[in-house]
């Protein structure tokens, strides 16, 4: 039996259930393609890097993009690239940072005193952070 004669066998008041559901099944393939697309190309996408900035004597290195969750904001990006500073503390504590540690990301943007090298944050009276890699203790 063919697939025509299984189609003429399809009784007329079902029609519009048919039409219905071979319309959803087909739109969800379309977009569950497209969304794999999407995935893949975000993937593919080479992330952003500043490197060689020369900041008191530290070489910086940092890297923005799709796979590294957004641990560096613009605003830190374009102070390191500036020279404005390199390591960053709290007015209201006394460990210092890298601007893409966990704690760096807790301080607040108005709360963010910029160091431009780990001396003189140590001068300030701050102290490293023991959970951000790269330190000197």
């Amino acid at each position: 039996m063919s697939i025509l004669e299984h189609i003429k066998k399809i009784n007329p008041a079902m029609w519009p259930e048919v039409l219905t559901t071979s319309l959803i099944i087909v739109l969800v393939a379309m977009g569950s393609f497209g969304l794999g697309r999407l995935s893949k190309i975000e993937q593919l996408k080479a992330p952003l890097s500043i490197k060689g900035v020369n900041v008191g004597g530290a070489q910086a290195v940092s890297t923005v993009g799709p796979n590294t969750k957004g641990f560096v904001r613009e605003s830190m990006v374009n102070k390191i690239a500036s020279n404005e500073g390199f390591i960053v503390g709290s007015k209201t504590g006394k460990k210092y940072h890298f601007p893409w540690c966990a704690g760096a990301q807790q301080i607040k943007e108005e709360n963010k005193v910029w160091f431009t090298n780990e001396a003189e944050a140590k001068a300030a009276g701050f102290t490293p952070a023991a959970n951000c890699k790269g330190l000197s203790q």
